[in-house]
């Protein structure tokens, strides 16, 4: 496991790099990863629009910036996501801002499908579903993960699968809706609850 983390390392991106990727790959029409389509284009210039949108907006409340910089030790937030990604669009800007607040966070990027050996090792019911946050201390052993969207979404996901049983493109626009309404709290305070349970480890 190790050595695929580190290896990922060596191909990662900064936030603004991440974001300047998509914007590149876009204005050539195309979305990363190895599969193109339309609709993969299309999901990437709807999140771009989105990203820079939450790029200006999205705040983090005092509680999480309180809890965020009592880390001590260095951190490396290492996220897998690729720009066609409706719920990376949603959080990677807010886990952007949280780590900015700590010079003891290291924010890395990296593509889920340049780096399926990585995602492999990080499924979601057993699906590689992004974005998948993998939090590594500074011998780059893991210490905890998240993803691939805020507690209460992912129960809002559960719930409609049990009752309908599958997502629909009605869930996936109530889902966005969610997002736009929430603000990015609920994604803090999952992080809160993450960075408090590491801080217990510590001890």
């Amino acid at each position: 496991m190790k050595n695929i983390i580190e290896n990922s390392l060596e191909n990662t991106y900064t936030y603004q790099e991440y974001r300047n990727l998509v914007s590149d790959l876009l204005s050539k029409g195309k979305a990363t990863g190895p599969n193109q389509s339309e609709a993969l284009t299309n999901y990437s210039l709807l999140n771009d629009r989105r990203m820079k949108r939450l790029d200006k907006t999205i705040k983090i409340d005092d509680q999480t910036a309180k809890e965020i910089n009592l880390l001590n030790e260095p951190q490396t937030w290492l996220v897998i996501t690729e720009g066609w990604c409706g719920d990376a669009a949603q959080n990677l800007p807010v886990i952007n801002k949280m780590a900015n607040l700590n010079d003891n966070i290291n924010l890395k990027i990296v593509l889920r499908d340049n780096n399926l050996d990585l995602m492999d090792l990080f499924l979601t019911n057993g699906g590689r579903s992004i974005p998948k946050l993998i939090a590594l201390d500074k011998e780059n052993n893991v210490i905890n993960t998240w993803g691939p969207r805020p507690t209460v979404a992912t129960k809002m996901v559960a719930d409609y699968k049990a009752e309908h049983g599958v997502i629909d493109a009605q869930f996936k626009q109530d889902l966005q809706v969610w997002y736009n309404k929430d603000k990015g709290k609920s994604t803090q305070d999952d992080f809160v609850k993450m960075i408090q349970k590491t801080s217990l480890k510590e001890v």
